[in-house]
């Protein structure tokens, strides 16, 4: 379909979700149709070449690119990276591979590295897109490019970020980038600068989420060298580095005697090596999915995982000295739909199906609640637009957050129908609630040739798994598989 939007005529996909059961049309079906046209129509943009082309490798006439929302115009490394991944390299492959691109440039020796900012944590999430970039498309030309930025920026992060005493990264935390989601001894006086890199000790505390994404930014690195047929000793490094970073946040930011993963390690003195004891949602919810926990300890934490009535805090308990003000704070125990994608989808990954269907349906209603705007930030304790408490003064819940809107497109591509990309083709693993029954998904284009899902029963556990009516011996849909597709999964 083709939309006009802001003088321009944008061509957004007409994938379509479908429940046999009619009562999920004014809601979960609504909200796919809502999060899509979110993603392809209000926050697709026409790139400024000057502002946005810098990597010189922006495609299209005119190329495009997703913004981060409607209060933020440009594409940051963070929020370029979480879209393309939760649903921009599917649905729209150019505009994400633009978008990528986007937030990057060139050293002055030519070669690419993810863009030079203050926000240095952000930018190891890019690596982890650009890889799912290349395993849902098969571009090979964007993954000689992308292994060029990956390793130049990962060399960079090692050499100037990374605590060789504790083998972890430095830096604040995936999402909290303000000073709001921290506790002592990180202090917020009424009117102080909310950006958490002003405060002191900031720049050497190590969270649990910057490095579990630096772990699978080094198992991504190592994928593309291995895509490339590069040496074999190129990936076994790569794979060396994640490993390290695996286990030493496994040894020092697991906290045995309560099951759980410690929220960020103190780097300067006199905390220095002293662990915050919350529960990062962000967190948590990658290091079940990459793999960073194993199996058994995955399922504890997702099972024991503490949440609201709407949904997946960013942060639990509430940091103390908002609990003690009766402010929410804005990076605390407040819920942004994007933790809450990654939860949904770190459930599924568990087998845990009423989290997933609860954290999905829960997205629904507060994207329902708010007409359908797919906001920045909720109160956990209304479902109400939300912005929290920072720095003395009541923020805005900014409206048409692109990565709220490619939340629950995550949940519904990744966890309900459980696509999980790799360069030889599509693996499924589908999570489907019993009360749901039976989904179809229409309209895809995979690789340029169009592509339609059919669910049935309810479970994980797949029965029956055919494309075009003939039985497959695996749940794996072929990258090269010729004309439309069917694939018919039946869960038991």
């Amino acid at each position: 379909m083709t939309i006009r939007q802001n003088g321009l005529d944008t061509v957004a996909s007409a994938a379509a979700l479908r429940f046999e059961r009619s009562r999920y049309r004014d809601t979960l079906e609504k909200a796919y149709q809502e999060a899509r046209d979110n993603l392809l129509v209000t926050n697709t943009l026409v790139a400024d070449e000057k502002k946005h082309n810098r990597a010189g490798l922006l495609t299209g006439t005119p190329p495009k690119f997703f913004r981060a929302g409607s209060h933020y115009q440009d594409p940051w490394t963070r929020d370029a990276s979480v879209n393309a991944w939760n649903a921009g390299s599917l649905l729209c492959p150019q505009v994400a591979r633009n978008t990528l691109w986007a937030v990057c440039e060139r050293q002055p020796n030519g070669r690419l590295i993810i863009q030079q900012d203050c926000n240095w944590w952000d930018k190891l999430i890019w690596v982890t897109a650009a890889w799912n970039h290349f395993a849902t498309t098969g571009d090979e030309a964007f993954l000689v490019a992308a292994y060029e930025a990956t390793e130049e920026s990962l060399n960079e992060l090692y050499a100037t970020r990374f605590d060789r005493e504790f083998g972890l990264f430095q830096g604040p935390s995936h999402l909290s980038d303000g000073v709001a989601g921290y506790p002592e001894p990180f202090e917020e006086p009424p009117g102080s600068n909310s950006f958490i890199l002003t405060h002191a000790g900031s720049e050497t505390m190590m969270t649990l989420s910057g490095n579990v994404i630096a772990s699978n930014a080094a198992r991504c690195a190592a994928k593309m060298a291995e895509a490339q047929s590069m040496a074999p000793d190129v990936s076994r490094e790569w794979d060396r580095k994640a490993d390290a970073v695996r286990e030493a946040i496994n040894r020092h930011l697991w906290l045995p005697e309560k099951a759980a993963y410690a929220y960020f390690m103190n780097g300067d003195a006199p905390c220095r090596g002293s662990v915050a004891d919350f529960q990062e949602a962000t967190g948590v919810a990658l290091a079940v999915l990459f793999g960073i926990a194993d199996a058994d300890r995955a399922a504890q934490l997702v099972a024991q995982a503490k949440t609201t009535p709407f949904g997946m805090a960013l942060v639990e308990p509430e940091i103390p000295r908002y609990s003690r003000a009766n402010h929410i704070s804005r990076h605390g125990r407040i819920i942004w739909p994007m933790a809450q994608g990654y939860w949904a989808t770190a459930a599924a990954a568990t087998g845990n199906v009423a989290l997933f269907q609860r954290e999905t349906e829960a997205l629904a209603g507060l994207a329902k609640g708010s007409d359908w705007d797919f906001c920045e930030i909720y109160s956990p304790a209304d479902g109400k637009p939300n912005g929290g408490w920072q720095s003395g003064w009541e923020w805005n819940s900014c409206n048409h957050q692109t990565w709220s809107a490619t939340a629950f497109l995550r949940m519904i591509h990744s966890g309900l129908f459980g696509m999980r990309f790799e360069p030889a083709g599509i693996r499924f693993a589908p999570t489907l609630p019993a009360d749901w029954g039976n989904a179809f998904l229409s309209n895809l284009f995979y690789r340029g040739r169009p592509l339609e899902v059919v669910l049935r029963g309810k479970g994980t556990q797949v029965a029956d798994f055919r494309i075009n009516g003939k039985p497959a011996t695996e749940p794996l849909l072929p990258a090269v598989a010729e004309g439309p597709r069917q694939v018919e999964i039946v869960l038991s």
